[in-house]
């Protein structure tokens, strides 16, 4: 390749990365334009959904066809640990009908953590306690 091609070359790359990064910002003005009408309420208990989910995975609730669980008590305890944590948090803005359900999400998860448990946590050490108190 002589110098005139390879200049060819490293324009047209240019030109293009300008493009793509052009396109990209595009979508983070959509994306910002889109989030900015979503109520906190709807971002918080989405949030608290997605943790429910990956948590419910991880205790062990879904089943994985090949070895029957995708089970991972140490990362569900830190997933219902953070889940307490943004429950008890946003409660008081949240309003009381969306918190109920949010909590007794919480409730379920702390309970199926502790059957999935070969031995017991000790009083207060379980996933979220500190936030939520004792459960059982």
């Amino acid at each position: 390749m002589d110098e005139n091609q390879q200049h060819d070359a490293d324009h047209d790359a240019a030109a293009e990365h300008a493009r793509a990064q052009g396109q990209g910002d595009d979508l983070a003005a959509e994306a910002l334009r889109d989030i900015s009408e979503v109520a906190a309420v709807e971002i918080i208990t989405s949030s608290c959904v997605h943790l429910m989910s990956a948590a419910a995975v991880k205790v062990g609730l879904a089943e994985d066809e090949g070895t029957g669980r995708y089970q991972d008590l140490a990362e569900a305890r830190k997933l219902i640990t953070a889940l307490a944590g943004l429950v008890t948090a946003a409660a008081p803005e949240i309003g009381n009908e969306h918190a109920r359900s949010l909590r007794d999400g919480l409730r379920s998860l702390q309970l199926a953590f502790a059957e999935a448990l070969p031995f017991p946590d000790a009083p207060g050490e379980a996933p979220g306690e500190k936030f939520t108190g004792r459960v059982s």
